[in-house]
């Protein structure tokens, strides 16, 4: 599927898109993060979507074109009491469908995010990447984004 950028629509993911949002998370062999097309796996999908859903401070989008879902990702806002009590939007589980790579859906999907931050008048814009997707972050550079902090994980499960 060939696409222009001009093709490419940012919207708010619905119930429908799950299955397609759940092989985009399937197919990636870097992340690491145990997604699965497995049918009964899918309940715990069906949860997390309804969670983010309900949040006032999460929302997860969609890259459509053609009608086909081609990336996603999702965006929380948090407010700390650092930085005199602003808020930041924290960008996660940006990703592209492999065969659509470099038409520039990840890009239309940050710039869509920047905006809502902009929008949201939230003083920060950040994210994390896997330390081994050396591509992603010359792209998030690309971006304008930093390198700035290390980020530390526990597993409890």
């Amino acid at each position: 599927m060939a696409s222009a950028l001009s093709d490419i629509v940012v919207r708010q993911a619905r119930p429908q898109d799950l299955p397609a949002l759940v092989a985009l998370f399937a197919a990636d062999a870097l992340g690491g993060h145990g997604d699965t097309i497995d049918p009964e796996a899918f309940p715990d999908y069906v949860r997390a979507f309804a969670a983010i859903e309900a949040s006032p401070d999460q929302a997860l989008y969609v890259a459509e074109c053609g009608g086909e879902v081609v990336g996603t990702f999702q965006m929380m806002v948090t407010t700390s009491l650092t930085g005199r009590g602003s808020s930041a939007m924290i960008i996660e589980a940006v990703q592209a469908r492999a065969d659509m790579r470099g038409q520039g859906i990840g890009a239309r999907m940050i710039e869509f995010a920047i905006a809502e931050a902009k929008g949201r008048g939230v003083r920060l814009v950040q994210l994390t990447s896997n330390a081994i997707r050396k591509d992603a972050h010359r792209f998030y550079e690309r971006l304008g984004f930093k390198p700035s902090h290390l980020s530390f994980k526990m597993a409890l499960k």
